[in-house]
């Protein structure tokens, strides 16, 4: 794992009392207002996150997102402004195991409203290689992930989660598969309902009306991926393990779930094999990390290279405005690499 990701509690701790007492000196009255007819102070961890927070709480919420547009959400540090920020807001919404500088700071900031989007659906494990065949993708399958033992879940949400990148930790990536996304935007929904229960009849109908927009990208999927000519998808970052075994595809992770670890060469002669048994044709880089590694990948064996985004963040250079336009560039970009009509 990338040692330099992980900021030493220590440092966080530090920077709480920092930030605490930078706030402390300002008008507390700020912080009780979220109850008072004004918005509520929504802090999210990073952009699926600030997506559901936005969707969901509509006009009752004002957003702030931890993870600025263009950073790397693993590399995130955060400023003592930005943990006093955490501690003053009415409702914070995060995903354990993606950043764990945020983990730390939510743990030690006593907002009482807080919640960790992988306790709203079931965490798995994937390695570099996901395939969807050894799944049951469909609904029912799903049905019955839901109500695998909740102490299963814990484990994944309290425990795993922090091996990001790490051979056995639980994938983080939920938000890549639509349906595990619409579970948790459900849960989120309460959740606001029970934190501004003024406002629970919007919050009710914004989450039923993005549920229902998940549910179309959903089978716009299940569509566009029925008949590929290949079923094999090789990208620098194994993001996409739930999307995977959701359509029946399999990924081919050139490193692991860490953006920016270095292939072995091994693993690289094994993806060139892959390669040709599989037909693939194409390596994915995303839009937030290098694109070195495809490239050199992508010129050895003579594949092409194609953009096929995480998610993290949108900036300028995403293939789409929000959530749902960059999923359906992702859409697009898997059905021509993979030969599906």
């Amino acid at each position: 794992m990338n040692v330099r990701r992980l900021i030493p509690t220590t440092a966080v701790a530090g920077a709480v009392v920092l930030g605490l007492t930078a706030i402390s000196a300002c008008s507390t009255s700020d912080a009780a207002d979220g109850g008072n007819g004004d918005k509520l102070k929504v802090t999210a961890s990073f952009y699926p996150m600030q997506f559901l927070a936005e969707k969901i709480g509509g006009e009752h919420v004002a957003v702030t997102s931890l993870t600025k547009p263009g950073v790397e959400p693993h590399d995130l540090e955060l400023t003592p402004r930005q943990i006093g920020s955490i501690s003053e807001s009415d409702y914070v919404l995060y995903l354990k195991g993606i950043q764990p500088a945020v983990d730390d700071a939510i743990k030690q900031s006593g907002v009482k409203n807080t919640v960790d989007a992988a306790t709203l659906t079931t965490l798995e494990n994937h390695g570099s290689e996901v395939s969807g065949h050894d799944h049951d993708h469909g609904h029912e399958g799903e049905e019955e992930h839901g109500h695998e033992g909740e102490e299963a879940h814990e484990e994944h949400s309290e425990g795993d989660g922090h091996n990001h990148g790490e051979e056995g930790g639980a994938d983080p990536h939920i938000w890549l598969d639509p349906v595990k996304y619409a579970e948790v935007a459900k849960g989120v929904g309460k959740s606001l309902e029970k934190a501004d229960p003024d406002h629970a009849a919007d919050y009710k109908k914004n989450t039923d009306a993005l549920v229902a927009e998940l549910g179309e990208l959903n089978t716009a999927y299940e569509t566009g991926l029925k008949n590929p000519a290949t079923r094999t998808f090789i990208t620098t970052h194994s993001a996409f393990g739930y999307l995977a075994e959701r359509y029946g595809l399999t990924q081919q992770g050139i490193a692991g779930i860490d953006p920016e670890a270095e292939p072995s060469p091994a693993r690289i002669q094994e993806i060139h094999t892959i390669a040709e048994k599989e037909k693939a044709t194409t390596v994915f880089f995303e839009t937030l990390a290098s694109d070195k590694t495809a490239k050199t990948l992508a010129k050895d064996t003579g594949l092409k290279t194609g953009v096929l985004d995480p998610l993290e963040g949108i900036t300028e250079k995403s293939q789409g405005a929000d959530y749902i336009e960059v999923m359906e560039s992702n859409l697009a970009a898997l059905q021509k690499a993979l030969g599906a009509k």
